[in-house]
């Protein structure tokens, strides 16, 4: 009899174990809200001298990490969205400059792995929701339906066929649910597509050459109202997340908002809150739909197991007025160099922002250089799965930064940034080397003016002594300048910046122009 107790006993202890076990196992579920445009120093968590109120992000870095070197792949929107789902940096893809408009073709190939489709085949329930701006493939006729748009790629969006499904979609790189508008909200045409189909037809077209809210002309559907587009996306994520909670599996929502980024739309209940101008109203209207969003994470009883994500796609855009901004001691980029577009750190460092209870101690402050590209790897980690030598080539795990009780290491040792016109630095340490005599963007000096004639062919700062990048080390320090400059050319050589087997770069533009960034150095 005894026998048969102390049988049972370690069979008790046994299936506890294994039940704990289990239940410590439980991947998390995955938020990722991406703002546009968003400028560093918006956030108070960020910048203590920002005049926006952002009490509800504020609340979430208080309840997670706040990464304070936090890096987009790119300074503007299309690139970073391409590495933040491959983990790859776009300058490897056929986009070695600019962005997509709303009428572009897919950039991302359907055999590259994608976070989404990575999560998917290891049981998630993936949904998109929100702006995509990588491009998918609208059904083209030969009918023209609007000779008077006067829109940049007219030619292609007067002959979609808005009543046929799109391919190359989000649904084809690994989303269960698709939903949301393809270029940004300035871009026409403006039509919900939700799992591969146009939610209405055109009745209109439309534009708003407004201050602030602006947006180029173009087809409109019957349910798309520019002023209710960020409301409505937070909506949509509302009943994904309530939906998904009821399935047995873990789910993974990307969250891309078209806001603040033009059309700069506060609603009518958030105008002039901010006491700065629309841009600032804009912001704390975001900041209050995010604290809903988390709000109802914790309600549904799932915080503790959730990973939520936020940041921004590249630094605050000129068009939210610096001059007056500024005049109300208000510096979207914070203490840093210019803003969207630029290869200064305004261009493309960004409020960043992990929580996940389970795992993420509160209030942990990491001063170590991340990047959005780093999304992948760390999903990969969490999940205890390698990548192959073709996934997630530019991706390191950010796993080993969630607590300082780990062995491991962060392996992240140097990253490359990327401008709107195609220039690059590469960042090590407290170093940062530009490959050009300009912004590379659009704040001053201009690549497109005479205004970086004089100025020396390269630029190296001290990141740490100076953050503001106004003192050019470059010719000082050739031995940093040096090490640097080569391994721009290994990272570029062979396709990748983490260990493993060569991979190609996509060489050539559209248009068979030689692509070579290291003709630089010539």
């Amino acid at each position: 009899m005894k026998k048969i107790q102390f049988y049972i006993l370690i069979m008790t202890i046994v299936f506890f174990v294994a039940c704990q076990k289990e239940k410590k196992d439980i991947p998390p579920n995955i938020i990722y809200i991406l703002m546009d445009d968003l400028g560093y120093g918006d956030i108070n968590a960020f910048n203590s001298n920002s005049k926006i109120k952002t009490p509800r992000i504020d609340q979430i870095a208080k309840e997670g990490i706040i990464f304070t070197d936090a890096h987009t792949s790119s300074s503007v929107c299309t690139p970073t969205r391409y590495g933040i789902l491959t983990g790859r940096y776009n300058w490897r893809s056929r986009l070695k400059k600019g962005v997509l408009n709303g009428a572009s073709t897919a950039l991302i190939s359907k055999d590259r792995t994608t976070v989404a489709s990575f999560l998917k085949h290891n049981g998630y329930n993936t949904g998109f929701i929100g702006k995509w701006h990588l491009g998918w493939n609208w059904s083209i006729s030969n009918k023209i339906i609007n000779e008077d748009t006067n829109s940049d790629h007219q030619g292609i969006i007067n002959k979609i066929d808005f009543s046929k499904n799109i391919t190359h979609s989000p649904n084809d790189l690994g989303f269960d649910y698709a939903y949301g508008h393809s270029g940004s909200l300035d871009m026409a045409p403006y039509v919900y597509v939700e799992n591969e189909r146009a939610t209405a037809q055109i009745n209109r077209f439309t534009s708003a050459p407004k201050p602030y809210s602006w947006w180029r002309n173009g087809p409109t559907a019957s349910d798309f109202v520019h002023e209710e587009v960020t409301p409505h996306f937070f909506d949509k994520a509302f009943k994904f997340i309530r939906e998904s909670v009821k399935k047995e599996n873990p789910f993974f929502l990307y969250l891309p908002l078209p806001s603040p980024h033009t059309p700069i739309l506060p609603t009518k209940e958030w105008k002039g809150k901010s006491g700065l101008n629309e841009y600032g109203d804009f912001v704390m209207q975001l900041d209050y739909h995010v604290g809903k969003l988390d709000d109802l994470v914790k309600n549904l009883g799932i915080s503790e197991n959730t990973m939520i994500i936020f940041t921004s796609d590249n630094g605050c855009s000129p068009e939210a007025n610096f001059k007056l901004l500024k005049e109300k001691e208000h510096y979207p980029s914070g203490p840093y160099r210019g803003h969207k577009a630029d290869i200064f750190e305004g261009g493309h460092r960004v409020p960043f922002i992990i929580k996940w209870p389970k795992k993420i101690n509160a209030g942990i402050v990491s001063d170590k250089t991340v990047c959005t590209t780093d999304f992948l790897a760390t999903c990969a980690a969490i999940l205890n799965k390698k990548l192959s030598d073709q996934e997630g080539v530019d991706s390191f795990s950010m796993l080993p930064l969630f607590s300082d009780q780990t062995k491991q290491i962060f392996k992240r040792e140097f990253t490359i940034h990327h401008s709107i016109n195609g220039s690059f630095a590469i960042r090590k340490g407290k170093y940062k080397f530009i490959f050009c005599p300009d912004s590379g963007g659009w704040s001053s000096p201009k690549p497109w003016t005479n205004e970086g004639e004089n100025l020396p062919k390269f630029q190296l700062y001290n990141l740490k002594n100076d953050p503001s990048e106004s003192i050019n080390l470059y010719g000082k320090f050739p031995k940093i300048e040096n090490e640097l400059i080569s391994s721009f050319k290994s990272i570029v050589i062979n396709g990748r910046s983490t260990s493993g087997e060569k991979q190609e770069n996509f060489s050539n533009f559209p248009s068979n122009e030689k692509w070579d960034p290291l003709t630089v150095f010539d």
